[in-house]
């Protein structure tokens, strides 16, 4: 599998605006870069800021993606015009959703080698960028949220007539599957135990799907 790369996308953390009362700093305006490559590196792509690392960024957020398969979606069915850098993410891609790829998939990008980690969990930041403030709340209900991708291999990547290379399936449940495990309401004790055993898998998405282990087993009892 081949994911084409439509657009490569960083910002700076800036302003961008007020949010009950307060104003908020972020990363997730993002413009896609004039140069022809990139530099990536362990925390994400040379030039690319987040605000609130509490939250953002690290080496399980360390490249997000977002797949342009959405776009007529987002726009049809809610009115919001879609385009590179739309859902604030670092590569916009086409070729394949959040169900044809999975947790710990990687994938050769010029000489950087990228791992997915977990999916994304949108807040109200995304609202703001959007200009929509149920913009989160469409994403979950969807689970149209891309993913992100640690660097396995830091290196040089190109930004034109480029493309991420799928070389290795990890078997393991898509993305898709796991942001409906974390966010719906019916996945079961098995799913749940089965998405937590990926070795691969983000330890900030474990810890909340072992919460909801122990609420199905305290149910139970």
């Amino acid at each position: 599998m081949n994911l084409r790369i439509l657009s490569v996308n960083i910002a700076r953390a800036r302003d961008i605006g007020t949010f009950e009362g307060e104003r908020v700093i972020s990363g997730i305006d993002k413009r896609g870069v004039a140069s022809d490559a990139v530099q990536v590196r362990r925390l994400g792509i040379v030039g690319d800021e987040q605000a609130d690392l509490t939250v953002h960024g690290g080496v399980d957020k360390a490249v997000y993606a977002y797949p342009s398969e959405h776009w007529p979606w987002w726009e049809g069915e809610h009115r919001i015009a879609s385009g590179p850098a739309t859902f604030g993410e670092n590569l916009t891609l086409e070729g394949a959703d959040e169900s044809a790829v999975a947790i710990g998939d990687r994938f050769r990008w010029g000489s950087a080698l990228l791992e997915i980690s977990q999916p994304r969990a949108p807040c109200y930041k995304l609202g703001m960028h959007a200009g929509r403030a149920e913009a989160p709340q469409i994403m979950t209900v969807s689970a149209r949220c891309g993913w992100y991708l640690r660097v396995i291999e830091e290196g040089d990547a190109p930004s034109r007539d480029a493309a991420l290379e799928r070389v290795r399936e990890s078997g393991a449940p898509s993305v898709r599957d796991v942001f409906r495990a974390l966010f719906g309401r019916h996945a079961d004790e098995t799913t749940l135990s089965r998405i937590c055993d990926v070795p691969e898998l983000a330890e900030s998405w474990r810890r909340p799907l072992r919460v909801k282990i122990a609420q199905i087993q305290a149910r139970q009892h």
